[in-house]
């Protein structure tokens, strides 16, 4: 029974084997290598598929946040605050908030007051793979 699976796995690699050496072949030909293995699951067009995946999605609310500045505080200090009280945060006057979706930061903007409301500017939006980086961390 040993000699069998040992048989059986010695195939296995003899076939992969014969099917790199062929994609190398076919690659220093200039011809295009085929796969065996793997096979076309959309089951349609692509661009209609990948229309519809983000339809499907267009509808999910998300947390946006706009982030004036931190600050860590005693529990004793916190109890003393009052109304009128001030509590000193770390971003500067001038300086870019942050703009975050879901505790994800996505941007920096400036504060703009339209109508009377708050708003923001965005000046400088965090690129994709800057975004799963900081993710991965």
């Amino acid at each position: 029974m040993a000699d069998e699976n040992q048989t059986a796995a010695e195939d296995d690699w003899g076939a992969a084997m014969a099917e790199q050496e062929q994609a190398e072949t076919a690659a220093l030909q200039g011809k295009p290598a085929t796969a065996t293995v793997f096979k076309d699951f959309s089951g349609g067009d692509l661009k209609t598929g990948t229309h519809n995946d983000i339809d499907f999605i267009l509808d999910i609310p998300v947390q946006l946040t706009v982030e004036l500045g931190r600050t860590k505080i005693a529990i004793k200090n916190l109890l003393q605050l009052a109304q009128g009280s001030v509590v000193e945060l770390d971003g500067l006057a001038g300086e870019p908030m942050d703009v975050l979706v879901n505790g994800c930061l996505i941007a920096q903007g400036e504060v703009v007051v339209v109508n009377d409301k708050f708003g923001i500017r965005l000046t400088d939006i965090i690129s994709p793979s800057e975004r799963i980086r900081k993710l991965n961390r």
